[in-house]
């Protein structure tokens, strides 16, 4: 074997064993360095020399039937690999920066899903989502920013939806994040000519009885998804707002009617990862200590449903709908009264909501 392909063994190794999420591999100036996002935070792994970053490169983009030749365009690739004991799905993307590629290798675990009792910080919202699945009809969203765990949640509910309720399920997504043998799964490929919109009229006529699409992301996706939802299929979706109010208005951008919003809405969910106060450090934590810790993070959400949800469609008609429910502020504040959250998250929440 030789020293480049040891070097790109032993970095997914230990991107692995510390459960990183993405490794990215930069160029600069007269060097490279590898950094491993690690709870959300980019750490610095190691510096590389030019040549050797380029080498790498090259070994990664001919694992992943990339044009090895081409360094002056973007390129995307995927493969999977078996690291110690776990199969991982390997999402490669390049971009030509002013000195040289910078490739991000995305890792995604396929052989294990979040448990259910460790979805969320607390136990009693996540008995709530998944109630919300013994709905027969009916559209749920999920909202938060970029790796926030929208998708993990979205796994975690439908992989116990499965097993329990014996439902069909069919997925459609962009890309197929994490692969399984219980649910039928659709990639989008716009060359092909499957879009959300046409891979979802296409699904429609497969008798499913729950429907995930990967996000809606125009205004013909969700509309078909609303059809869906209307025709006795149970939708869950995800989409990029604020905050759970936030996807009325989003739905209404795509020119969804607040009529057929009223009638197939279930839920609407915001969620967040929190890191989980140390029992051990003071301030951050060391990579050792994240290493060892099996608990670092969890998921926090504000639920919109029942009345409050309808007071809020009825406050987008423009009426005077008065409505409440607990947002993800109160979330924090209970957490870090119960001591599980660091009180400086409530001052970064704070400070996202003045500049959002």
């Amino acid at each position: 074997m030789s020293t480049i392909e040891q070097l790109a063994d032993r970095l997914l190794e230990e991107a692995c064993s510390l459960h990183v999420s993405d490794v990215h591999i930069v160029p600069r100036k007269t060097d490279a360095i590898v950094q491993f996002r690690l709870d959300g935070v980019l750490m610095l792994k190691e510096i590389l020399s030019k040549e050797t970053c380029e080498r790498l490169l090259a070994h990664f983009k001919f694992l992943a039937d990339m044009d090895i030749g081409e360094r002056r365009r973007p390129q995307s690739g995927a493969m999977e690999m078996t690291i110690g004991l776990m199969n991982v799905h390997l999402r490669l993307s390049t971009l030509p920066t002013a000195y040289d590629e910078s490739l991000v290798i995305r890792i995604l675990p396929q052989d294990s899903f979040l448990p259910l009792e460790k979805l969320s910080l607390f136990p009693s919202i996540t008995k709530k989502l998944l109630s919300l699945l013994n709905y027969s009809h009916g559209l749920i969203i999920f909202t938060g920013p970029t790796g926030s765990g929208k998708t993990t949640t979205l796994y975690t509910l439908l992989n116990v939806c499965q097993h329990h309720f014996q439902r069909n399920i069919i997925t459609i997504e962009d890309p197929i994040e994490k692969r399984t043998d219980n649910v039928l799964q659709v990639q989008v490929n716009e060359k092909a000519g499957i879009t959300y919109a046409t891979g979802l009229k296409a699904i429609l006529r497969h008798d499913p009885d729950i429907i995930m699409v990967g996000e809606i992301r125009d205004g013909e996706t969700a509309r078909i998804a609303v059809r869906a939802a209307l025709t006795g299929h149970l939708v869950l979706t995800t989409m990029h707002a604020k905050n759970a109010v936030g996807a009325i208005y989003r739905l209404l951008e795509f020119d969804v009617s607040l009529q057929e919003i009223a009638q197939t809405l279930v839920a609407v969910t915001a969620q967040r990862l929190v890191e989980i106060k140390c029992p051990f450090c003071e301030g951050e934590c060391s990579p050792f200590c994240r290493k060892y810790r099996h608990v670092r993070r969890a998921s926090i959400y504000e639920l919109l449903h029942g009345k409050a949800l309808t007071q809020a469609i009825r406050s987008a008609k423009g009426g005077n709908g008065l409505y409440s429910y607990r947002m993800l502020k109160d979330v924090i504040k209970k957490g870090i009264a119960f001591g599980f959250l660091h009180e400086r998250l409530l001052e970064s929440w704070a400070m996202d909501e003045e500049t959002s």
